[in-house]
């Protein structure tokens, strides 16, 4: 068997109390899951199984491609694709038990070639100006006979609690559910689900927060609740003796104060451990943090172990601190970005 030399340590159970505190904070309606993206870089299909055997039973994904990678689906389980159906999508629409969420009239209109007038989602902007058609669109085509399982739309300002567009987006979906006929309304997200059982309607769609981001990282409820799925961890290369005054890595750009004992861990900017997770960032090794020294490079980065408890060898795994809400903040990146961009060459292990 190959051996990895980076894993993501998983927890299962952690990603399933998430998905419980959600569905009981949205409110009385289902709670679904976005998995796309391949369930936010931890493994789609192995997140699908986890939340399926809790209880979830909606399931979204951005393209086709990625509901095609979840196949065979579940016969009891519900899958849609969050992009619609374009131009090239036919094949992979009819060979698939997903359905499209529609997001513009030429959509609609592939969808009634394509779906033999079966049920679909759709989706209807009420000011995000992303994806979704007019409401003026959506009755049209409700009127003409379309058939919606889920109408829903998408919340822009949610991880800003006070901000205006959320109680208006709200009103105008109001008045979309009092317009147009549908089988269920969704409009939250992971941060819609915490503004409160008013926005939580029929099925709400979590996705950052199942995966142990919170959506607003100083609120205190939220950052007790929500629980660290992901755990990175690298292997150690090599450990070498760093002279006072000698540098580490790319551009000299550190320099050792005193002899210093490094060690050079199998990581770097190919795997999502970007060089703004540089200079700043910490390594576990037990119960002690050691700092990142010099610049990330593609596949190295080095750390600092000097005064480690037991000495560091090579071979032996450590832990990056990789808690996204502090990552975040020190990073200046989003904690989507943080998950998202882990790459392929870990090892992933569901605990």
């Amino acid at each position: 068997m190959t051996h990895f030399p980076l894993r993501l340590r998983i927890q299962a159970d952690a990603l399933v109390a998430n998905w419980r505190w959600l569905a009981a904070k949205g409110g009385a309606g289902a709670c679904g899951a976005a998995v796309k993206a391949d369930g936010y870089g931890l493994g789609a299909v192995e997140t699908v199984r986890r939340l399926a055997e809790a209880g979830c039973r909606d399931f979204f994904v951005a393209t086709w491609a990625e509901a095609e990678a979840l196949m065979p689906w579940p016969a009891n389980l519900s899958l849609a694709v969050l992009h619609g159906v374009g131009p090239q999508d036919a094949p992979s629409v009819s060979a698939s038990p997903a359905r499209p969420v529609l997001n513009t009239p030429a959509q609609i209109a592939r969808w009634r070639e394509w779906g033999d007038g079966g049920p679909c989602d759709l989706m209807v902007d009420t000011g995000m100006n992303r994806l979704g058609v007019t409401r003026e669109e959506a009755q049209a085509a409700i009127e003409g006979g379309l058939v919606v399982d889920t109408l829903m739309s998408h919340l822009a300002c949610a991880d800003e609690p006070e901000h205006v567009m959320n109680r208006t987006q709200l009103s105008r979906f109001i008045e979309l559910r009092q317009r147009l006929p549908a089988r269920r309304y969704s409009l939250a997200n992971s941060a819609g689900i915490c503004l409160g059982s008013d926005y939580g309607f029929d099925l709400t769609r979590p996705g950052l927060a199942l995966y142990g981001g919170v959506p607003v990282p100083d609120n205190a409820e939220q950052s007790a609740a929500i629980r660290q799925v992901a755990f990175v961890e690298a292997q150690v290369v090599q450990v070498r003796d760093v002279p006072e005054g000698s540098s580490v890595g790319y551009g000299a750009t550190y320099v050792a104060p005193s002899p210093r004992r490094a060690a050079i861990l199998n990581i770097g900017y190919a795997d999502g451990f970007l060089r703004a997770l540089g200079p700043g960032e910490q390594a576990l090794v037990g119960e002690s943090r050691f700092p990142v020294i010099g610049r990330v490079s593609m596949d190295l980065m080095a750390v600092d172990v000097t005064d480690a408890p037991e000495p560091v060898v090579e071979g032996q795994w450590l832990e990056l601190d990789y808690h996204l809400p502090e990552l975040a903040r020190r990073s200046g990146l989003s904690q989507y970005e943080l998950l998202t961009s882990l790459g392929q060459r870990f090892e992933r292990r569901w605990t």
